[in-house]
């Protein structure tokens, strides 16, 4: 599986941005998709996820401001970031895992397949 990730950029404080990450083939229900980041000098760390159903799964530092979504038809993974602070700065990833189980969904190492990253930079 490739993954194109896309719609990076830079914004102000309390904007917003819409990720796109396109598969190059249908992930089915035994997969699960991803969103990680990587800021400066930081660990890639998990940011949300979701699975076939829809269920969706999200850090603590993004919950009720990022939104994650998948459609399947077009086999492409989201993820919409309201209030962005500079804290979000990153370089985001995309990625799917197949067969992740759910006390492993925040684990990089649980995924197969990443995306190149798409750089998110939040300042004013």
């Amino acid at each position: 599986v490739q993954l194109q990730a896309s719609g990076g950029g830079s914004v102000q404080p309390g904007g917003s941005l819409r990720l796109s990450c396109a598969a190059s083939e249908r992930t089915g229900g035994s997969y699960a998709m991803g969103w990680f980041r990587q800021g400066p000098g930081k660990e890639r760390e998990f940011v949300a996820a979701i699975r076939y159903s829809g269920t969706t799964y999200y850090s603590d530092s993004v919950k009720g401001r990022f939104t994650i979504s998948r459609d399947n038809a077009k086999n492409t993974l989201y993820l919409q970031l309201n209030s962005l602070n500079p804290e979000d700065t990153a370089v985001y990833y995309c990625a799917v895992g197949r067969g992740v189980i759910l006390s492993n969904l925040r684990n990089v190492a649980a995924y197969d397949y990443w995306g190149q990253g798409t750089q998110v930079t939040v300042s004013s």
